[in-house]
């Protein structure tokens, strides 16, 4: 027992506090509302600014919006005949016609949109790029009422992040400090939750905490996650959660803040040094005749202030200048060799970094695609293994639950007839069955790719309708109706012609 080391497992490893490299490594570690919620404002403001000033950071945001929903995530029904009973043919019809109502709804700014801004599809964007870039979103379900043109009240507003916060009036809830008190109920950076820690209503400020325009006029609104009568969602909350217990999203670019931002002041460095040494400026440099008599301009006398001090000017510097200089003045310029060597190489590990805590591969954040065909298509595997995995959260979050609340509606005005749906959950959740079509990944070679998907099919590995889906991104029920079509007028086309040829060489 004497030759028993204390020192073993992690206490020798990770959680030694003997080893001098981790003597200062104090790393501590709270709830999520303590690390999170507590830094959550300033978190959101940096990333906005990252993303704003920061290509790196502005790159990694846009490209997960583009490669999410690109021109929009576009719904086709996916029924569950076996439960509904109904025969395909059948299944097919309603399918056309409810895909033909929701695009009257979601294609028009003003039907879907409360502010009239923005279509379904550019909600979808704007959703995912607000999502990243602040850690999370709201959307507001509100409801207008129907016209002639627009059967459907059913309105979406989106709800900046910072919107969503604990109101000063409730107790412990000040600006600043998240947590607060609602009738016995916890609420943690403006989302309420139960005794059970289950999130029932969101609280909504009329207007940005901290803005310059703050008035005391500003109000928080408090709205239930789900309405009472209906069980259908009143808001929709988008984020991705890093941690048990956590009820507000971090901003995408959180684990690079301080490596972009760096990387950002030293490109600045570097580009401003390259600015100032391509500037070609003369100094000419002024010497006075100690013989020349003082120019002395009338009205000047004893009076004149003799202690004013004499202004001192202000040179710039500025392609092809030309500058005087005052008595006894010199200038001396070093010689920097902009720009730095190695500035490239450096720039290039630190983004490698940064890439991959963004899950983003650095030919696809920097879209640079000069390594060779199999290392440029690993990255873009890596790549849509994520770009995938946000999507179908974000159809989780946004997309299917928008749907069903829409479908809800155009059932319950007679525009949609789908029998059970209000009297059981099972048929209700097999009528509301789809999937959401979206960008398709990047082809780097499509005679290669072609050739792997038609393998795919031949060994029933995947289907027709998969690799139409994943790689093109469009339907293959459909395109196969459309080259049927198509085959049917080029057959008639061919006839035409060879009755023309007939006919000129007398056959007829």
């Amino acid at each position: 027992m004497s030759n028993l080391h204390i020192d073993s497992g992690y206490s020798d490893a990770g959680a030694s506090h003997d080893k001098r490299s981790l003597k200062a490594f104090n790393a501590v570690s709270a709830s999520p509302v303590e690390d999170i919620d507590f830094n959550n404002f300033t978190l959101r403001q940096r990333g906005r600014m990252l993303y704003m000033a920061a290509p790196v950071a502005a790159a990694d945001i846009n490209t997960n919006c583009t490669k999410i929903v690109g021109r929009g995530l576009r719904m086709k029904c996916n029924l569950n005949l076996d439960i509904l009973g109904i025969s395909p043919e059948t299944a097919k019809k309603w399918c056309r016609q409810t895909e033909a109502e929701f695009r009257l709804w979601c294609e028009n700014k003003s039907h879907c949109d409360a502010l009239g801004l923005n279509n379904f599809f550019e909600l979808q964007h704007l959703a995912v790029k607000s999502w990243l870039m602040s850690g999370d979103v709201f959307a507001l379900l509100k409801r207008e009422k129907a016209t002639s043109l627009n059967p459907y009240s059913l309105r979406l507003q989106l709800i900046e992040a910072d919107r969503v916060c604990t109101p000063f009036n409730v107790n412990g809830g000040l600006y600043g400090i998240t947590e607060g008190v609602y009738k016995g109920n916890t609420v943690h950076d403006g989302v309420e939750v139960d005794k059970n820690g289950k999130v029932i209503a969101y609280h909504i400020c009329t207007e940005y905490p901290g803005t310059v325009y703050y008035s005391k006029n500003t109000e928080w609104i408090r709205v239930e996650a789900v309405g009472r009568y209906t069980g259908l969602p009143n808001i929709l909350h988008i984020m991705d959660a890093e941690r048990p217990d956590q009820y507000r999203g971090v901003t995408n670019l959180a684990p690079v803040i301080e490596i972009l931002l760096q990387g950002r002041r030293y490109t600045e460095s570097e580009l401003t040094a390259a600015i100032v040494q391509s500037y070609f400026t003369a100094w000419i440099k002024t010497i006075s005749d100690p013989t020349t008599m003082p120019n002395v301009r009338q009205g000047e006398g004893e009076d004149e202030d003799e202690d004013e001090e004499e202004e001192i000017p202000e040179y710039k510097v500025g392609p092809g200048a030309t500058i005087h200089l005052g008595k006894n003045e010199d200038v001396v310029f070093g010689n920097p060799n902009i720009p730095t060597a190695g500035f490239e190489t450096f720039m290039k590990a630190v983004n490698k970094q940064a890439g991959a805590a963004l899950e983003m591969p650095y030919d696809v954040l920097i879209k640079e695609f000069n390594s060779s065909y199999s290392a440029a298509k690993g990255a873009l595997e890596e790549a849509w293994e994520v770009f995938r995995k946000r999507r179908a959260w974000f159809v989780n979050d946004f997309c299917q639950p928008v749907y069903e609340v829409w479908l809800s509606e155009a059932v319950a005005n007679g525009r949609i007839r789908a029998p059970g749906f209000f009297d059981n959950p099972l048929i209700r959740a097999a009528w509301c069955g789809s999937r959401w079509d979206g960008p398709a990944q990047t082809h780097l070679d499509p005679v290669k790719e072609a050739k792997a998907n038609k393998e795919l099919v031949a060994n029933g590995w995947k289907t027709n309708e998969q690799i139409t889906r994943e790689y093109y991104g469009e339907n293959w029920e459909e395109n196969m109706q459309a080259l049927e079509e198509e085959n049917k007028l080029i057959r008639k086309a061919r006839l035409g012609l060879k009755e023309k040829d007939n006919a000129e060489n007398g056959l007829y």
